[in-house]
């Protein structure tokens, strides 16, 4: 077993000689603990990079399961889908709920009320007063309601917003209301005041925020995106906050890290945060949380939790 954290550290993992597990730890280091040909189940280091998360895997002939602390998969489901058949790969449901969530309300209320500006003002010994945008009696559409997004309105429940749209892959009905389908977007977008983006990478979500989609949202709307970079296109929200017509909040773009000089940085009315969604103290021991869970079941002879792809060979 390849653990980000040493053994000893996680609280509840199957003790070695009660299980038959062995557990090594690799955190992304240059050298690894042990010949990758032996590990059954590998866990891929956080925040690693791709080229760090897949550098093993060719060498994990006996590999079973691989495991992120992400909750989006696409840096390492494409080398896991080359693997023989049967393995499994697993995200990281209900370790970045709170943390995406809380991010989400901040961005939005940050970039509603103009703390920005005030940021800007104070640097500058300027007062800044007057009228701003509230959320309160606001729309706000979810694009990806899913675990983040079902915690997003959470969050949201107390601002006594109008009301809350909700999209995913596939319409569904929930005890709070129905989820649309991703082809109801033309319809929703153009009702909303501000669209929050929790939709994981995927064929059909790249590149999905698109001129065509930034056209129907009404002016003034606030687009946030605590999803993936690709997922908006950047020239086209370059165009539209560059009219003044909408407004961003981004904790993901597309290049990331956004290097030195791209628009994005000073574009106006455009908030950056540096992909921080699940960055916080909640996060190590929800992580810890999930691999004792994971490999407690790994070691009863169960299927692991939260499978989001089996490699077919």
């Amino acid at each position: 077993m390849w653990l980000p954290y040493p053994a000893d550290q996680i609280p509840g993992l199957p003790g070695e000689k009660e299980s038959g597990l062995t557990y090594r730890c690799w955190d992304g280091a240059e050298t690894f603990p042990a010949d990758p040909a032996d590990c059954v189940f590998y866990v891929v280091p956080y925040l690693s990079g791709t080229d760090v998360a897949l550098r093993p895997l060719p060498a994990m002939e006996a590999v079973r399961v691989v495991q992120t602390l992400s909750a989006g998969t696409d840096n390492v489901a494409p080398g896991v889908a080359k693997l023989r058949e049967g393995v499994v790969l697993c995200n990281a449901r209900g370790v970045h709920e709170a943390s995406t969530a809380e991010l989400a309300l901040t961005l939005t209320l940050a970039s509603l009320r103009g703390i920005p500006r005030f940021v800007e003002g104070q640097r500058v010994e300027e007062w800044r007063s007057g009228f701003y945008p509230a959320l309160a009696d606001r729309t706000v559409l979810i694009v990806g309601y899913g675990s983040i997004g079902a915690a997003i309105e959470d969050r949201l429940t107390p601002f006594e917003c109008a009301r809350v749209l909700r999209v995913a892959r596939s319409a569904r009905a929930t005890e709070r209301g129905d989820v649309h389908p991703l082809t109801a977007l033309p319809t929703l977008l153009p009702e909303a005041d501000v669209v929050i983006l929790s939709t994981p990478l995927t064929e059909q979500t790249r590149g999905l925020v698109d001129a065509e989609f930034l056209a129907r949202l009404k002016d003034g709307a606030l687009l946030v995106n605590v999803a993936r970079g690709p997922v908006v296109d950047t020239d086209a929200l370059l165009v539209e906050v560059g009219t003044g017509r909408l407004r961003a909040a981004l904790d993901v773009t597309d290049p990331e890290p956004l290097p030195e000089g791209h628009p994005l940085w000073h574009a106006p009315g455009v908030l950056v945060s540096p992909h921080v969604g699940g960055s916080t103290s909640a996060f190590e021991p929800r992580a810890k949380r999930l691999l004792a869970r994971q490999l407690t079941r790994f070691a009863a002879g169960e299927q692991p939790d939260n499978i989001v792809l089996t490699a077919r060979g």
